[in-house]
């Protein structure tokens, strides 16, 4: 179903004079912080989770609590909106198949069951032109044994509800494969050649329903264990014409899903030199979420448009306008385990620090790897941003970077 346009304070679907309502599947952080923008903009909210005290739900107009499937949340989410979103790729696809009879939906079932599974994914990102990983498929036994002697050492990656590092195998030999799938209860899944890599980077698109595309530009990021620890955004991060690379290929990515929403590209950059990156190209797509992403919550503090923003807008079928990037900025995840001895992290000391943004999600029990915030430091040089950033980190007992 195809969006209209829906403005903020108008009246209802059916004239009823109510204000314009958007929904949300998911309840997380992601969920709070589309809520906020959607507040910000007039509109009313609707949030569908089964959490009591969902960090999304805890501050919107509405809070369905339901399971993603049940049929009666979904009548009331579908009653209660005039479109909807999602706030995590996990979003059973046939929730968003009944809410998309009914009401324009963002990103559509189409695009969420393609990025819920690896396996297609891959063959998307085929279709659109774009270098990722050697890999292969393992859905049986069969499979397993005939994997190429190349792809090791290699990753073992779940074909589904992989996230954060979870769902995920390093492997350096047969043996360790087999007993890695073992692991893993033999569901299908993708192994991925270990490539030489140099930087990760990832790259943020929004693009609307008439197909108009606008982007961020490409941030750099640092995981650990899996999960992202450090965002870096700032202009000259990347060389310009890999910057360029990455940019045309996340667009090309979203268009050819005929994607509506925001969208993240993950990116592996290979060491210059390599032969993998003589093979392949100094770009390899790792993979893509349809929704807002971790590495793009900066564009809170540093752009004149964030990607909350636009999420709004593509929902709702509002002009796009490209972001522009006023500060450098350097993004530190803030997980549980800052919390875990039961103490509260020095925050006076932190926000004493100037450009220091803080976005805690309100998440009442902290546990290790848990995303319970971000901050954000801003400045005029990337020099003085990652400086900054640095004292941060060393007050909250993060590890440099």
């Amino acid at each position: 179903m195809s969006g209209a346009v829906l403005l903020p304070g108008a009246t209802g679907l059916n004239g009823s004079g109510q204000q314009t309502t958007l929904g949300v599947m998911g309840g997380g952080q992601l969920g709070r912080m589309f809520v906020q923008a959607a507040q910000a903009m007039g509109y009313f909210t609707v949030v569908l989770d089964p959490d009591v005290i969902s960090p999304a739900g805890l501050v919107s107009h509405y809070h369905i609590q339901t399971d993603y499937l049940d049929q009666q949340g979904l009548a009331q989410l579908m009653q209660r909106c005039a479109a909807v979103t999602t706030e995590f790729e996990n979003v059973p696809a046939p929730a968003l198949v009944t809410l998309g009879a009914a009401r324009p939906t963002a990103p559509s079932a189409d695009a969420v069951a393609i990025a819920q599974d690896r396996i297609k994914e891959k063959a998307h990102l085929a279709r659109s032109g774009v270098p990722v990983a050697p890999y292969a498929v393992i859905e049986t036994a069969t499979q397993l044994a005939a994997v190429a002697d190349v792809l090791l050492p290699g990753i073992l990656k779940t074909a589904r509800l992989g996230y954060d590092g979870k769902g995920q195998v390093r492997c350096s030999s047969r043996a360790e494969l087999s007993r890695a799938w073992d692991a893993l209860k033999n569901v299908p899944c993708v192994l991925e050649q270990m490539l030489p890599l140099a930087a990760e980077c990832s790259v943020i698109v929004a693009r609307g329903w008439d197909g108009s595309v606008v982007h961020f530009a490409p941030q750099l990021n640092l995981h650990r264990e899996g999960i992202l620890a450090v965002t870096e955004a700032y202009a000259g991060n990347m060389p310009p014409a890999l910057a360029d690379q990455a940019v045309t290929a996340a667009e090309n990515i979203a268009t050819e899903l005929n994607y509506v929403g925001v969208l993240c590209v993950e990116f592996f950059v290979l060491k210059t030199g390599s032969p993998e990156c003589t093979a392949i190209g100094a770009l390899v797509v790792n993979e893509m979420a349809p929704r807002p992403h971790n590495s793009g919550h900066y564009t809170l503090d540093a752009c004149d448009v964030s990607q909350f923003d636009l999420q709004v807008r593509t929902l709702a079928g509002l002009p796009l306008t490209q972001p522009r990037q006023h500060s450098a900025a350097v993004m530190l995840n803030l997980l549980g385990d800052l919390w875990v001895d039961g103490a509260t992290p020095r925050w006076d000391q932190v926000l004493a620090l100037p450009g220091v943004h803080l976005h805690l999600y309100g998440k009442l029990k902290a546990s290790k790897g848990r995303k319970m915030g971000h901050l954000t430091v801003t400045a005029a040089t990337p020099e003085q941003a990652r400086s900054t950033a640095l004292v941060a980190a060393s007050v909250l007992g993060i590890a440099p970077f």
